[in-house]
């Protein structure tokens, strides 16, 4: 059995469940250029983290063309939850606005245009799930604040985290140390539970005690 024959077994086994998927999503944008959005089963993942939270408050770092967003914004809509979500690119950003009111949720999602490095830092509150899927570069850098503005019991998930060990593309290896660091930095934190998941590009799940 290959990492490939599970994923393949589980996207078929799904398929009549997924309202929105990747490829539909990204063949419904204008723009083709842009940070590769999360997959199916890390979406379907995001969602159920969502209603077992019941999460209301959402932060998630990388918008991309807003495909994690939109299917976060489907979900918490049960509770009246928000999505507060951060984008450096200005093009991007603006695709991703416009996706948002083609799917019908842009007033359950605030998005914050500009560097993440100086956005978090002025954001406070606190949010029941963060959701890192920026520049890999950025992930330790941020790991501090995705922390102060988690609630107790609240969830960091954090994409891409086996970046170190699978196969990739020889334009993504400058990224491999940068996840290397922030793993081993997670796994360090003393009021932090965690674990990766081999979902996707792998993903970490990590409750702030």
């Amino acid at each position: 059995m290959t990492f490939d024959e599970v994923n393949t077994y589980i996207t078929n086994l799904y398929a009549a469940r997924t309202n929105l998927t990747q490829w539909q999503y990204a063949r419904e944008t204008e723009l083709k250029e842009y940070i590769p959005t999360v997959d199916d089963d890390v979406a379907r993942f995001l969602g159920v983290m969502l209603h077992l939270l019941r999460a209301k408050c959402v932060l998630e770092i990388g918008t991309s063309i807003g495909y994690s967003t939109v299917s976060m914004a489907q979900a918490v809509k049960a509770y009246q939850g928000r999505i507060v979500t951060v984008e450096y690119d200005e093009q991007v950003a603006r695709q991703a606005r416009l996706n948002f009111e083609r799917s019908g949720v842009s007033d359950s999602i605030e998005l914050l245009q500009g560097d993440a490095r100086e956005i978090l830092p002025q954001l406070s509150g606190e949010f029941d799930l963060v959701f890192l899927d920026v520049d890999k570069r950025l992930y330790a850098p941020l790991l501090a604040d995705c922390l102060r503005l988690l609630r107790p019991g609240g969830v960091l998930i954090a994409e891409d985290t086996l970046f170190p060990v699978i196969e990739l593309e020889s334009k993504w290896h400058h990224l491999i140390a940068p996840i290397e660091e922030f793993n081993r930095a997670v796994v360090a934190l003393g009021d932090v539970e965690s674990t990766v998941l081999p979902i996707g590009d792998g993903v970490t799940l990590a409750v702030k005690k």
